[in-house]
């Protein structure tokens, strides 16, 4: 028997189904113990009797199936398991009706790939403590400006913000994009990038940016959108991406001339705790006021973009992931004298010693030291 109670393996499988749809095997790590999940996956293809952990009702089924081979392997419910998603809460199932064309997916590779895109953007997301389940979330709307948005962070799907309204601006919405966080009075664009490089669509992007900007105008009355998060397998992805953004000679094709910051997570543990410290307010002010003297800090008003001068060497810190900002910083110290350093943590490192060279020296420091500080809730645990 499988007891279906909240904050299980099962349910947060189900949970996390009940919104994506498909979610990718080989991505299971994402969740937990990729060995522990394969082997509860496999289980829950075969016939099993789940009983909900609050009410005691029973139903015997298969509750997952998998379709697809290879990097195309896919996750979902099996149709006989539906009703359970109204053991998560009222209204799931007509939910995941409206969304998945009535359980019947297109078999076309697009769409599963662009399913499983959005599946591990939300999975990071909720590993990070972020909210991301569309229909606990509060409606976006357009037509006046309200505070609907949350004060906790959250994640909406582009596929729900694409619904509202019906006007050409909104339909632009079905690009790239996976989505939107909003956290600490900002708002991010999420793509995710997988395991290839982010290939951008040009003015269809800027069009996605110009509809995200007035529904967060609307919804939080934020008038400014200039930042993405890139999810991706690996720091090599990332360092393929700045690589074929040197390539473009079109600079409106360039991906960091349509958002100013685009901050790298790796999609692995590292990377979740690095997607963590986007919910602390201000976190970007306080990592600098954690890590440099106010006397040594550039604040902006250097010649380039660096963050502090010590000792009279320019340190860029890259804690936060920002690959647009670093691609400023080479172009910048290629043809300048004098001494630069790279700070990151340490999951960082090899891509930036690939993509920088020898322009700059590279420094670390523990994630630990970092969330001991800006992270009360990881400081109340260790105190304990």
């Amino acid at each position: 028997m499988v007891h279906f109670r909240p904050g299980s393996q099962v349910w947060q499988l189900v949970m996390l189904l009940s919104f994506s749809g498909e979610f990718p095997f080989h991505s299971l790590s994402l969740l937990g113990s990729e060995r522990v999940y394969k082997a509860l996956v496999s289980r829950l293809t075969t016939l099993q009797t789940i009983r909900n952990y609050h009410s005691c009702d029973e139903i015997t089924c298969r509750l997952l199936t998998i379709s697809g081979k290879g990097a195309g392997k896919s996750i979902r419910l099996y149709k006989g398991a539906l009703p359970i998603l109204e053991w998560l809460y009222p209204g799931v199932y007509e939910y995941y009706m409206d969304s998945f064309w009535e359980h019947r997916f297109p078999g076309d590779a697009s769409h599963r790939d662009r399913n499983h895109r959005v599946s591990e953007a939300a999975a990071m997301c909720m590993k990070a403590g972020m909210e991301a389940r569309p229909y606990l979330l509060p409606r976006l709307q357009n037509r006046e400006m309200l505070q609907v948005i949350p004060d906790k962070p959250c994640f909406y799907l582009a596929k729900d913000m694409k619904k509202v309204g019906e006007t050409e601006m909104n339909k632009t919405m079905f690009t790239r994009m996976a989505g939107a966080i909003f956290s600490s009075s900002n708002c991010y664009a999420v793509y995710n990038t997988r395991d290839a490089v982010m290939k951008w669509s040009g003015m269809g992007e800027f069009k996605a940016l110009y509809s995200l900007i007035e529904l967060t105008r609307l919804n939080t009355g934020i008038s400014e959108v200039d930042s993405a998060i890139l999810f991706g397998r690996s720091g090599e992805i990332a360092l393929r991406t700045l690589l074929e953004s040197d390539k473009t000679r079109r600079l409106e094709f360039r991906f960091d001339s349509i958002y100013r910051h685009i901050h790298f997570i790796p999609m692995n543990g590292g990377g979740i705790r690095q997607l963590r410290l986007f919910s602390v307010p201000d976190w970007k002010a306080q990592l600098l006021e954690l890590l440099f003297e106010p006397e040594v800090r550039s604040y902006d008003r250097g010649l380039f973009e660096y963050d502090a001068c010590v000792d009279g060497v320019n340190i860029l810190s890259h804690l936060d992931g920002d690959i647009a900002r670093l691609i400023r910083f080479r172009e910048a110290i290629e043809n300048r004298t004098g001494q630069f350093e790279v700070l990151c943590f340490p999951h960082q490192t090899h891509f930036l010693r690939e993509y920088l060279g020898g322009l700059a020296s590279i420094k670390t420091i523990g994630m630990d030291s970092v969330e001991e500080e800006l992270c009360p809730e990881r400081r109340n645990l260790l105190e304990r």
